[in-house]
């Protein structure tokens, strides 16, 4: 057996460590990529509606639409798609709202679910890599019949262990970024959907008849 200072886990847990680098390296990438996209898209909803808001109370619609072209995210987007339909009725309005939540959310999901099927396939693979292992090391043992000594099969047990553990600890980790990434989407969502709402009703019961139009933009 090999002293404890020449273990490599390269050469101790086979080919399989190759595809599971793969997965931490892809599942690393995603994550930061989406956890920096998630993050330049959520703003403070309660103070862009407050903009919002105090624009429209003073019939000033090219100052909401200015608003929302200057904020960041999907929010601001959907708010601008209500507004252009101010005049056309909350029917309209919700219609609106809803076909811009459909271009806008799955930009928000988009590699996130790559995430959680590293972490289901993570296990997966340290699993056949453990089994391969086992096996060698049992057909080292019948090899060797009942001259087998411990270093026979020592490095195979190793083997399986290591890759057993690496899979188990990328799985986990995948897990974890998976449940982080999803709950900021779910954030998004919720701040997207109540935003939309709260536009909706104020333009339709706050401000009525009043509402801006497109006329609003030559007063401006």
């Amino acid at each position: 057996m090999k002293p404890l200072q020449e273990f490599s886990i390269l050469s101790a847990t086979g080919p399989f460590i190759w595809p599971l680098l793969l997965l931490s390296i892809l599942a690393l990438v995603f994550f930061f990529e989406r956890a920096h996209f998630l993050h330049k898209g959520q703003i403070r909803a309660s103070e862009f509606l407050r903009g919002i808001k105090n624009s429209l109370r003073h019939g000033h619609l090219i100052e909401a639409l200015t608003i929302c072209e200057e904020a960041p995210g999907p929010i601001p987007r959907i708010v601008k798609a209500i507004l252009l339909h101010a005049r056309e009725g909350e029917p309209t309005m919700r219609a609106a709202a809803e076909a811009a939540a459909v271009n806008e959310i799955p930009s928000l999901e988009r590699r996130v679910a790559t995430i959680a099927a590293v972490a289901k396939l993570a296990p997966l693979l340290g699993l056949t890599g453990t089994i391969l292992a086992l096996t060698r090391a049992f057909l080292n043992m019948q090899a060797q019949g009942h001259y087998a000594s411990a270093d026979t099969f020592s490095t195979d047990i190793a083997s399986a262990l290591v890759i057993t553990a690496i899979s188990l600890i990328l799985s986990t980790l995948a897990h974890l970024a998976h449940h982080f990434l999803h709950s900021r989407v779910r954030s998004i969502v919720h701040d997207i959907e109540h935003t939309a709402l709260e536009t909706i009703q104020f333009i339709s019961r706050e401000l009525g008849n009043t509402a801006p139009n497109q006329d609003s933009l030559k007063e401006n």
